[in-house]
């Protein structure tokens, strides 16, 4: 995108498919994105930023603070976003949401089902190197949203500091208030960072729509409660349980994993066993991990359980994250519009790439190179990735091979 001139005009829009398309892309990368939210960014970027030009990178790191602001899974709303720019609207975000989430929902619903667990040492190295594909992919984000981001020294300075602030403050916390922090730096070092780096970003959504979205929100999360206790429906006590799950994480991903126990192990809805069995093998699936709660839905005790409590549960989770994201998203634009929010979320964005930096090393290379021989591997993926071009679903293909090979050869 360019930016305009001060007519009033403004930058022409990104040429918009259909919810068709934006379904079908998004269900390749719900087929092939493993590694976790840190890691579907990565591959988001690549796909869409990159390779598509869907959106500018900016406008792509501008939604990804956004997301971090917001309660919710993070990865799963920046790509509902992306659909709802791409795909004309509402349509196009749950074509979006749908295509990343069905696929890995689909196979733990299965599994929940009956479909027998797979287990064994191939297993095992197959999930390594699934682990070393996440560490690839989010270094290649990290490489390349710092090179365009972090181009002068008082952003990258930014991007060290919100490492730091990563490290020590572990956390939702530590996220966002090291992106808070980028913000009011930004403020003051980032006035002259030249021209805005990206146009509007030509949200389909109304102030309307935005504001309707946020008081459902608002009233489901105050009312279904109260329902639930009055008429002792399980089905309102599962959706209730699961939707402020979803309502009360920052961060997404594995945070959500203690708030989910808490609502459905003490009351002997799952057994302990059953909900860290499902956790194990929501590792080994791609797409967003929140899809575990079709897992849970599915082998709950009480009905209803089995496929209508996977779907029961899986909307529940994933529903005030996205009603929260649509919104928000018609004030965002208007916001970073203004010369102090360009200011500000230029060291916003620096931020970003600091608190992906850190996610970098913890937990996804504290997680998967355990040895020499990881390394390499993960060495390799990074470099078939930026230098060779290579698509993400080789490397995806090639390090859990490498993975389920290794313990033969390394022992």
């Amino acid at each position: 995108m360019t930016d305009t001139a001060d007519t009033g005009e403004t930058a022409a829009a990104p040429q918009q498919g259909s919810p068709a398309e934006v379904f079908r892309v998004f269900l390749r990368l719900g087929l092939t994105s493993f590694g976790g939210p840190v890691a579907h960014l990565g591959y988001f970027r690549d796909e869409l930023v990159q390779r598509r030009k869907w959106i500018d990178e900016a406008g792509y790191a501008d939604l990804v603070a956004l997301c971090q602001f917001l309660p919710g899974p993070a990865s799963s709303q920046v790509g509902f976003a992306l659909g709802l720019l791409r795909g004309r609207g509402l349509l196009g975000g749950l074509a979006a949401w749908c295509g990343f989430t069905l696929p890995s929902a689909i196979l733990l619903c299965a599994l929940a089902l009956g479909a027998a667990a797979v287990t064994g040492p191939v297993a095992a190295g197959v999930l390594h190197g699934l682990k070393l594909v996440a560490v690839a992919v989010v270094a290649q984000a990290v490489w390349g949203m710092a090179r365009s981001l972090t181009p002068d020294r008082p952003r990258a300075g930014i991007a060290l500091a919100a490492v730091a602030i990563a490290v020590f403050a572990s956390g939702s916390l530590g996220q966002i208030g090291a992106i808070v922090l980028g913000a009011v730096a930004g403020l003051w070092l980032c006035r002259d960072g030249g021209p805005a780096p990206a146009g509007r970003l030509h949200v389909p959504v109304s102030r309307r729509g935005g504001a309707v979205a946020l008081a459902l929100f608002a009233a489901l999360f105050l009312a279904v409660p109260a329902l639930a206790a009055a008429t002792g429906a399980q089905g309102l006590a599962l959706f209730d349980a699961l939707y402020r799950s979803g309502a009360l994480v920052f961060g997404g991903g594995h945070v959500v994993l203690p708030l989910l126990q808490a609502e459905l192990v003490p009351p002997g809805w799952v057994s302990n066993e059953a909900f860290l069995e499902g956790y194990g093998l929501a590792q080994a699936v791609p797409g967003p991990l929140f899809t575990f709660a079709a897992w849970l839905g599915a082998v709950m005790g009480p009905a209803p359980n089995g496929i209508a409590g996977a779907a029961i549960a899986l909307a529940a989770i994933f529903l005030p994250g996205l009603l929260l994201l649509y919104g928000a998203l018609p004030y965002w634009d208007a916001l970073r519009r203004r010369p102090g929010a360009q200011s500000a979320m230029r060291g916003a964005n620096a931020a970003v790439v600091g608190i992906l930096g850190a996610a970098l090393y913890s937990p996804v290379w504290t997680s998967a190179v355990l040895a020499p021989p990881d390394f390499a591997l993960a060495l390799a993926g990074f470099l078939a990735l930026t230098v060779w071009q290579a698509p993400p679903w080789t490397v995806v293909l090639g390090l859990a091979a490498a993975g389920a090979v290794l313990p033969m050869i390394w022992g």
